[in-house]
């Protein structure tokens, strides 16, 4: 396994489709797609089914994949290539970096495909629909740019719910079991992880929302109404007499 990631890591730096940590791009993803077509990106892209299905889907439309972990993105990328899909790219790095690869107002929308749910109280900062990281994306989206999340985990969308009424957030759509009812096409894309379903919830959730111009600072506010949340779970949990 540690050689098949090693042939594949050195495989992936000659892909004309990927960009690994690259210097000087903010505002020039136009010249890696070689066009001006809006650009989307994939967080936590994975193998980057999402990347390729859209791709796919909206040819008048670019579309990144963005992730850090290179062995999963050259099963994308490395299909992307066999497809000819010139509207497929794919960037390879932490998430936390993103302000650093895009202009202002460069990227149309996100998407926000089964990340880890970060479950713990402890580990909320690191959930992709925590506000650090929507301030990352206020940096290089365009004005009403939409956000998308697709999860498994009960936990992270209601947790994304909570944080669009604390914040602000402008609810476009939202369902608890996509596939109960009518929905866009694109939403029949299915990565890995969904086909896993590693929440054992059987239900797939979605929300679409577009951030305010400025997101305030309740960071601490929001820590301790989780963690009071997590206590009263605990204290429900433990029953009578424990």
């Amino acid at each position: 396994m540690a050689q098949k990631k090693l042939f594949r890591f050195a495989e992936i730096r000659n892909f004309t489709n990927v960009k690994e940590y690259p210097e000087n791009m903010p505002g020039q993803w136009h010249t890696f797609f070689n066009n001006n077509n809006p650009l989307t990106l994939e967080l936590a892209c994975g193998r980057g089914e999402y990347t390729i299905g859209l791709a796919q889907m909206h040819a008048d439309q670019n579309f990144l994949g963005v992730d850090i972990k290179g062995n999963r993105m050259y099963i994308g990328a490395k299909h992307a290539l066999a497809a000819d899909l010139r509207n497929a790219g794919f960037l390879r790095t932490q998430i936390e970096m993103i302000g650093d690869y895009f202009a202002p107002g460069e990227v149309s929308e996100i998407w926000i495909t089964f990340p880890d749910p970060q479950l713990r109280t402890s580990t909320a900062k690191r959930r992709l629909t925590h506000p650090r990281f929507l301030r990352l994306y206020q940096q290089i989206l365009k004005p009403g740019g939409r956000v998308h999340l697709k999860t498994d985990s009960p936990q992270l969308y209601k947790f994304t719910l909570l944080i669009a009424e604390m914040y602000g957030l402008q609810l476009h759509e939202q369902t608890d079991d996509v596939y109960a009812a009518a929905h866009a096409a694109e939403l029949d894309l299915k990565t890995h992880y969904e086909n896993l379903d590693i929440a054992g919830s059987r239900r797939i959730h979605y929300l679409c929302f577009s951030l305010p111009s400025s997101i305030p600072d309740l960071d601490e506010q929001l820590q301790e109404q989780l963690k009071q949340t997590e206590n009263q779970n605990l204290l429900a949990n433990a029953g009578p007499g424990s």
